[in-house]
C-alpha cells in the first residue's frame, strides 16, 4: 500500500520552502535569469511514462521534461521523490494523467507554490469508460485512457496546445511536431485493426493482472474474460475464492492465454497458467512504458507490442502480426 501523504509530507514541504526561498530575486548557477534552463527550453513536468513520451514528442529540442515515474513504475504506489518537488517548483506546465491514476501530483503541486499551468489530460479525451464506485483509487472513469490511440491523438492535441500557449515563440515547432506525431498515431491504429482482424472474434479472449486494457479492449473487439486483481488499481490483493472462479472462467472460456504485466510481479500469473493449461509467455505493458531497449520503450512500441503479444496468445502462437513501431 502506497504510504500516507502525512509520511513525507514534513521534508518536502521543507524542501519546496527551500526551493522557492532560493529562486526569490536570485540567479541560476548557469548566471541565467532564474527563468528556465540554459539554452531558454521550456520547462514541464509529465507524470507518466506515457505522457512523458508524448511531452517529448510534441516539445522536441524546445522542451526540458521532466518525468516523474520511470519505467516499471507502478503508478498506483508512487510516492513522490524530492526531485519531483524540485522540477516542479520550476514548471511552467505540469501534464497529469486524470483520474487519480496520479492523484499524488495534486499534493506535490500544493506544497511547492508558484503557479503552474496543470493540465488534466484524461478530462477532456473523446471516449472514457466507467471507473470504480470504491476502494483507494475510486474515479468516475477508468484512468487507462491511453490504451485507445484516438484518446491518445486527443492528449498530444492538448499537449501541442499547452506547449505554444506557454512558449509562443517555439508554437510553430510544436504544431509540426505534432502533426507528425499525429500521423504515426493514426498508422498505429490501423495497424492494431489489421492485426486484431487475423483473430476471430471468439478467440479475443483477455484475462491480465489487473483490469488496465478496457479501452484497448473496446476500440479493438478484445472481450475481457478477467482480471486476477479484479480492480483497476494495483494496490489490492484477489482473495482465494476470486482466484478459483477466475481459474474456473478461464478453462470454462478455454481462454489459451494469461497475460502478465511488466510492472507486476507476475508469479500468480504464471501460477494461474500453469492450473489451467493456458499460456503465460506473453508479456503486456499495461500501466508504464518498458526500460530503453525493452521493444515497448515508446507508446507506440508499447501499443503494437501489446497487440502483437495478444494476437499470439489468443491464437495459441497460429496467428501472429507484426506492427512497425513509428
Amino acid at each position: 500500500m502506497r504510504a500516507p501523504f502525512t509520511k513525507w509530507y514534513a521534508p518536502l514541504a521543507v524542501l519546496a520552502v527551500g526551493l522557492l526561498a532560493a529562486g526569490c530575486g536570485s540567479q541560476g548557477a548557469s548566471g541565467g535569469s532564474g527563468n528556465g534552463p540554459p539554452g531558454g527550453k521550456l520547462e514541464v513536468v509529465a507524470t507518466t511514462t506515457q505522457i512523458g513520451d508524448f511531452v517529448r514528442n510534441v516539445g522536441g529540442e524546445a522542451v526540458d521534461a521532466h518525468q516523474i515515474l520511470q519505467p516499471n513504475t507502478d503508478p498506483h504506489e508512487y510516492e513522490p521523490r524530492p526531485q519531483d518537488v524540485e522540477a516542479t517548483a520550476g514548471a511552467k506546465v505540469v501534464f497529469e494523467n486524470g483520474d487519480n491514476l496520479d492523484r499524488w501530483m495534486g499534493d506535490v503541486v500544493a506544497q511547492v507554490g508558484g503557479d503552474p499551468k496543470v493540465v488534466d489530460l484524461g478530462a477532456d479525451v473523446p471516449v472514457k469508460l466507467p471507473g470504480e464506485s470504491s476502494g483507494p483509487e475510486a474515479s468516475r472513469y477508468d484512468p487507462h485512457w491511453w490504451h485507445d490511440p484516438k484518446n491518445a491523438e486527443a492528449a498530444v492535441g492538448e499537449i501541442r496546445d499547452a506547449l505554444a500557449e506557454a512558449d509562443p515563440k517555439d508554437a510553430k515547432t510544436y504544431r509540426k511536431n505534432a502533426e507528425n506525431y499525429l500521423a504515426k498515431l493514426g498508422k498505429l491504429d490501423k495497424d492494431i485493426s489489421y492485426c486484431m482482424d487475423k483473430v476471430p472474434e471468439g478467440e479475443r479472449k483477455l484475462v491480465t493482472d489487473h483490469d488496465a486494457f478496457s479501452y484497448f479492449a473496446k476500440r479493438y473487439g478484445v472481450d475481457v474474460v478477467g482480471a486476477i486483481i479484479p480492480s483497476q488499481s494495483t494496490q489490492g490483493q484477489p482473495s482465494a475464492k476470486e482466484v478459483s472462479d477466475l481459474v474456473s472462467l478461464i478453462e470454462r472460456e478455454d481462454v489459451k492465454a494469461v497475460f502478465p504485466e511488466s510492472s507486476i510481479n507476475p508469479e500468480l500469473a504464471r501460477q494461474i497458467a500453469r492450473q489451467t493449461g493456458a499460456s503465460a509467455d506473453y508479456t503486456l505493458y499495461g500501466d508504464t512504458l518498458g526500460p530503453e531497449g525493452s521493444g515497448g520503450d515508446t507508446y507506440l512500441e508499447m501499443e503494437a507490442h501489446n497487440a502483437t503479444a495478444m494476437v499470439d496468445g489468443f491464437t495459441g502462437g497460429k496467428q501472429t502480426c507484426s506492427i512497425p513501431a513509428g
